[in-house]
């Protein structure tokens, strides 16, 4: 089997550490299907908040579940922004620098880079699950 990409459903906590890691899916799957099957919003509890991309499309599965979804302000065919979604989008950007820098930390674990060899392709999920888990006892990305 080979796979081009592959993807995994990642949570975050504001304090910076992984809570969530889901199964690993091919990379062509949609993050809404990602989100649907990984048991995520299972675990999700009423007054909670999740934040993600703006193309990630999931208030619909979220909002039963009394869960907020933040994701950035865009334009929406205006020149600029207005002054509300200014400030939105910038409280956003200021947690979504430790989100990213989360991510690239799981991302340079040397076994996720380049191509998976084939006899790690059924282990693939516990391979992210034990890098993202490691990156919870690294120094602290939020002082």
């Amino acid at each position: 089997m080979v796979l081009n990409t592959i993807k995994s459903l990642i949570g975050i906590a504001p304090h910076g550490h992984v809570t969530f890691v889901s199964d690993a899916y091919e990379g062509s799957k949609s993050d809404r299907a990602v989100t649907e099957e990984s048991g995520l919003i299972s675990l999700l509890e009423h007054g909670d908040s999740v934040m993600a991309d703006k193309g990630f499309n999931i208030q619909d599965l979220l909002v039963p579940h009394g869960v907020r979804l933040n994701i950035p302000p865009f334009k929406q065919g205006q020149r600029q922004m207005v002054p509300q979604d200014l400030v939105i989008a910038e409280k956003i950007a200021a947690v979504r620098i430790h989100v990213e820098r989360k991510m690239q930390r799981i991302k340079c674990y040397k076994i996720l880079c380049g191509e998976i060899d084939n006899t790690l392709f059924d282990m693939v999920d516990r391979l992210i699950f034990v890098c993202a888990m490691l990156t919870n006892i690294e120094g602290a990305l939020v002082a």
